[in-house]
């Protein structure tokens, strides 16, 4: 990053100041805290990320990517629980204090913000290695925020969107994956630009036992569930929802840990009654999101995944961890 550099100070007021009149925010950005009011009959929702460059996006992602994306996870975090989004709080860590770059993260972060009337009410600014942490506070209906532990055997397991486009992506930028210019430009926007499902969250309080994003892969995201649970599940891996992109990435044989284990989709895996499918499918036909029934939970714990061929496969990891080194 380059250019005109400016006090912390002045770089919060010029880009990131912009509570003045938001619903529900009594004291926004410019004070020791901000003052929110959360609505009658409601729960408050909070959940945080943190990107760190070079490990959640290539260094050289522009800035409005990073801005838009720093915001999107939190979103789908909130998504995933069925809550509706309102307020956010931003933590910066900038090698330094570069103009544009301040502009064009704060343009790709507010266009999003203000898709989803979401209002900035507070944050930080620090100097060093580029890091972006948001932490985003909703509100949800008492009592019917969805959870991970309410999976019960018998529920169908279904997924938003396609699953693996963002790893195919990150492989590419990783020297793995080879792809077309048109295929690398569909992978990078499922990587830079994630859609958070949050009409979709909403739609799901009324029919679905458990839900999660998935953000580590969906392996990793489901086992979460079915830990949290006490159940297991089966996968039926032709059933998996997959771009001709990722599916080309197969060669000779499929390599399943793409979809299963690749990580960055921000899609919906979440789990419901079989009564509730034709619901489902006529609720997600009226948002035009694709959304897909790939298995069932079961009593008997673990995730088991079938092959189109009816092989059971054990991936050697199903998605990503920090510390273990697991995943991208």
């Amino acid at each position: 990053m380059r250019g005109v550099s400016l006090s912390e100070f002045q770089l919060i007021h010029r880009f990131f100041d912009r509570t003045a009149g938001s619903e529900h925010v009594a004291l926004g950005v410019g004070d020791d805290a901000a003052v929110v009011a959360v609505p009658a009959d409601h729960e408050l929702v909070v959940a945080i990320d943190t990107l760190v460059a070079g490990v959640h996006f290539p260094i050289d992602t522009c800035a409005a990517d990073i801005g838009y994306k720093a915001l999107a996870v939190n979103l789908s975090d909130l998504a995933a629980m069925g809550a509706d989004p309102a307020w956010a709080t931003l933590a910066l860590t900038l090698p330094e204090s570069d103009a544009a770059w301040l502009e064009a993260f704060a343009g790709g972060f507010f266009e999003l913000a203000d898709a989803w009337d979401v209002s900035l009410i507070g944050g930080d600014t620090t100097h060093g290695p580029l890091t972006v942490t948001v932490q985003i506070a909703g509100h949800v209906p008492a009592g019917q925020a969805l959870r991970r532990s309410g999976a019960r055997a018998g529920d169908e397991v279904w997924v938003t969107g396609t699953l693996g486009d963002a790893a195919l992506a990150l492989s590419h930028w990783e020297g793995g994956a080879r792809l077309s210019a048109d295929a690398l430009e569909q992978a990078l926007r499922r990587l830079n630009r994630p859609m958070p499902r949050l009409r979709e969250g909403l739609a799901l309080r009324s029919v679905a036992h458990a839900a999660i994003d998935i953000s580590d892969g969906l392996g990793a995201d489901l086992g979460h569930i079915l830990e949290a649970s006490g159940v297991g599940a089966t996968l039926q891996l032709e059933a998996l929802p997959l771009s001709r992109s990722v599916r080309d990435q197969f060669g000779s044989g499929a390599d399943w840990r793409l979809p299963l284990a690749g990580g960055d989709d921000y899609e919906l895996c979440f789990t419901a009654p079989p009564d509730k499918r034709s619901k489902i499918v006529a609720c997600f036909e009226a948002l035009a999101t694709p959304c897909t029934c790939i298995g069932s939970i079961e009593a008997l714990p673990g995730l088991r995944c079938v092959t189109p061929e009816g092989t059971r496969i054990a991936l050697d990891s199903l998605g990503y961890d920090h510390f273990i080194g697991h995943g991208r």
